[in-house]
């Protein structure tokens, strides 16, 4: 592919109008919202940076990696899929994380996207949980994208997501939002300047964001699947 090819299949797959799935998560943030811990502007944008500071950086970004790297074999996905499950403790983001995986998945076998159709069929047996970030990393590859262009990709979609489900609570603005996400860019490139570690030395801390989690599961009343 030229510049001009691969810059399209990145907005392609970065737009929030592509059928990934992902309006249906808010990664922990309405729990949080709802405990009255994230209640503003400036709590969004420091809840967002210590996602990606300490969850997608630490972890997210190795197995997103690994995946790209691995794609050409299911058994080493599969087991590192199987890694990432025990390494997610609050039940709720593995869950969010499995479907986000699945609705993904579907719309590449749907589109004929290399290797989609026989992990899609993997993960409905059950065979495999189908976590986001390791069926990311294989199916950008499987797209032709670069590692590095899907952890970017990854990174990304993370923040619009987050970001479009504080919109709907109505935490900000579209515009603030924008903001906050302008504002990431140059953190996420921060991030990426170096090389990942493997994906069994990824470590994740983000207490509160897993304790908003856990208190999410047992609300009778919400927008987001956690």
């Amino acid at each position: 592919m030229n510049v001009s090819a691969r810059l399209f299949l990145l907005l392609q797959h970065g737009d929030t109008f592509f059928p990934s799935g992902a309006v249906s998560f808010s990664w922990g943030l309405e729990g949080a919202f709802n405990a009255g811990w994230v209640v503003s502007k400036t709590d969004l944008a420091e809840f967002l940076e210590t996602q990606l500071r300490n969850r997608w950086a630490t972890t997210d970004r190795n197995f997103v990696q690994v995946a790209h790297a691995q794609a050409a074999h299911p058994d080493a996905i599969a087991e590192l899929d199987h890694m990432l499950e025990a390494m997610t403790l609050p039940e709720e983001q593995r869950i969010g994380s499995r479907r986000a995986g699945g609705a993904l998945l579907l719309a590449h076998e749907k589109l004929a996207t290399r290797g989609a159709v026989d992990y899609r069929r993997r993960q409905r047996s059950g065979e495999v949980p189908g976590h986001l970030a390791v069926v990311h990393g294989m199916l950008c590859a499987g797209l032709g994208l670069s590692a590095g262009e899907a952890e970017v990709l990854s990174a990304y979609t993370g923040c619009s997501g987050l970001l479009g489900a504080a919109v709907r609570l109505g935490l900000v603005g579209h515009v603030e939002s924008q903001r906050i996400l302008a504002r990431a860019g140059p953190l996420i490139a921060e991030l990426t300047a170096s090389p990942p570690a493997p994906a069994a030395d990824a470590t994740s801390f983000t207490p509160m964001h897993d304790l908003a989690a856990i208190c999410h599961e047992s609300q009778h009343e919400r927008l987001f699947s956690n």
